[in-house]
């Protein structure tokens, strides 16, 4: 299975000038961790990370004291994370028939994820990791008043990773220039193509690492899972 990061945003809503990526949890910096939990998988056999070349050699450090045995290569990032898949897709190898696409900044998620979503894509052409909602959602118009209530049984928030049929994705993304759809996944594109999305639970501690307070929570998830050590 082949994987793709997006990892070329920046750190603004950090506080940062810098990559967030690079910003330290637990004394190592945030990709790191997201590339242990590929490393540990047993279906991810290459790994693309989408950045921009400024962050390249820091990110070549990353990946020398994590020790990665298997095969990385480092793609150009574009201006949207749209833009940055979309230069990903046309990366990959060629044998390439499924992919992973994980943000970077999910460096929670557990090998059993990624491995849980690559033997469910062996089954279907796109998927994602989701959660049920817990909070009861409003739907609120322009003027701050409640419109509507959605029965919260049927809404799932999104995560990653999500996976696709590469063939597939790479013809929403061509039809979504075409047609100048902006969207902020993969999934959205498959959907408005008219195809399926299948959804594989995946894991209350996903969270994706935007803000001080997220990288506080980080701090003590892993302090949880892996101990004081």
């Amino acid at each position: 299975m082949h994987l793709l990061i997006p990892a070329a945003g920046t750190g603004r809503r950090m506080g940062s000038h810098r990559n967030k990526l690079l910003l330290a949890l637990r004394s190592q910096p945030i990709l790191s961790w997201t590339l242990k939990a590929a490393e540990a998988s047993h279906h991810i056999s290459w790994i693309g990370i989408i950045s921009q070349p400024i962050d390249w050699e820091d990110f070549k450090e990353i990946l020398a004291q994590v020790q990665l045995t298997k095969p990385v290569e480092f793609i150009q990032g574009g201006s949207t994370r749209q833009e940055s898949v979309y230069n990903g897709l046309q990366a990959l190898p060629d044998d390439a028939t499924r992919v992973l696409i994980h943000d970077g900044a999910r460096c929670l998620a557990t090998a059993d994820l990624f491995d849980r979503c690559a033997e469910v894509l062996h089954d279907c052409t796109g998927l994602i990791a989701a959660v049920p909602v817990k909070d009861t959602i409003k739907v609120v118009d322009e003027n701050g008043i409640i419109t509507s209530t959605p029965d919260r049984r049927q809404l799932w928030a999104a995560q990653t990773p999500q996976g696709f049929d590469v063939k597939l994705l790479k013809q929403c993304h061509q039809t979504g220039i075409s047609q100048g759809w902006e969207v902020t996944d993969d999934a959205a594109l498959f959907e408005k193509c008219g195809l399926s999305v299948k959804i594989v639970e995946g894991e209350e501690t996903n969270l994706k690492v935007t803000t001080p307070q997220d990288l506080a929570i980080a701090e003590f998830i892993l302090t949880s899972r892996l101990g004081k050590k």
